[in-house]
C-alpha cells in the first residue's frame, strides 16, 4: 500500500543550519495494516506522516502509494491523490468552525468533484457508521472533544481514501475519550481500512498490529516492531 524508500529530510532552521528531520527512513506498510508510529519528541514522527501524505517533499527518497511514486506528481496532481486516496486526522480536528457536522464532512467530497447531492449523501453515511448522526446538524461548538474528532474522522473517510494517516489522533482527548476514539480506528481497521497513526501514548500504540519506532529521523531497528495487544 505504501512504500517508502531511503527518506531524507532536512529543514533549514534560523541560527543552527540545517536540521535532519528523516535520515534515511526504509518502511512498507501492506494493505490493511494499522501501524503505530512512536518515538521522542523531535524523532520525526510527524515528518514521516505529512511525507506518506504527499505534504512534505523530501529532500531525497521516495514514497510510493501503490505503484504511482508521489512526488513524481506536480502538485496539481498530488492534491487530486490525496483528496481521493488519503485520509487525514489531526490532533487538533482542523474543523470548519461555521459549517455543520454534515458539512464539514461533506466538504472533502465537494472538492473531489462530487455534486452537493452526492456528497451529502456520502457524508450522511458516514456520520450514521460513526454514531454521529444526530448531531449532524451541530457545530463543532457545540460538540464534545471527542464528538469532533469522531467528525474530523468522518471527514477523513469521506472518499473512501485507501490509506487513513492520523498524527496524534488523541493528543487532546482525557484517557476514556481516547479510548473510545482508539477503538473506532480499530473498528476501521478491523473493516479493512489502511491506518498509519503517530501517538506519543504507547498504551494506545500496543492496540495497533504493529509498532514502527523511530530515534533521531530513522527506524530504531534495536526495539521490537510487533504490537503485544
Amino acid at each position: 500500500m505504501i512504500r517508502v524508500e531511503n527518506l531524507t529530510k532536512t529543514f533549514s532552521a534560523p541560527g543552527d543550519g540545517e536540521v535532519q528531520a528523516l535520515a534515511g527512513v526504509t518502511l512498507w506498510i501492506d494493505r490493511g495494516e494499522f501501524v503505530a508510529v512512536v518515538g521522542p519528541s523531535g524523532s520525526g514522527k510527524s515528518t514521516l506522516l505529512f511525507a506518506m501524505g504527499g505534504l512534505a517533499t523530501p529532500t531525497a527518497g521516495h514514497v510510493f502509494l501503490g505503484e504511482t511514486r508521489v512526488y513524481d506528481l506536480d502538485r496539481e496532481a498530488r492534491a487530486a491523490l490525496r483528496r481521493s486516496d488519503i485520509g487525514f486526522v489531526f490532533q487538533t480536528f482542523n474543523l470548519v468552525p461555521y459549517l455543520t457536522c454534515l458539512e464539514n464532512v461533506a466538504l472533502p467530497a465537494l472538492l473531489a468533484g462530487r455534486n452537493r447531492t452526492e456528497a451529502t449523501a456520502a457524508a450522511e453515511r458516514v456520520l450514521e457508521r460513526l454514531g454521529m448522526t444526530v448531531r449532524r446538524h451541530h457545530r463543532p461548538a457545540q460538540l464534545s472533544v471527542g464528538e469532533r474528532q469522531r467528525v474530523g474522522i468522518g471527514r477523513a473517510l469521506v472518499n473512501a481514501p485507501r490509506v487513513l494517516l492520523a498524527d496524534e489522533p488523541t493528543g487532546n482527548l482525557d484517557p476514556a475519550t481516547a479510548d473510545q476514539v482508539m477503538e473506532l480506528l480499530r473498528e476501521l481497521n478491523r473493516a479493512g481500512q489502511t491506518i498509519v497513526m503517530v501517538t506519543h501514548d504507547l498504551r494506545l500504540a500496543e492496540q495497533a498490529g504493529r509498532i514502527v519506532r523511530l530515534r533521531c529521523g530513522a527506524v530504531d531497528l534495536a526495539c521490537p516492531s510487533k504490537a503485544t495487544a
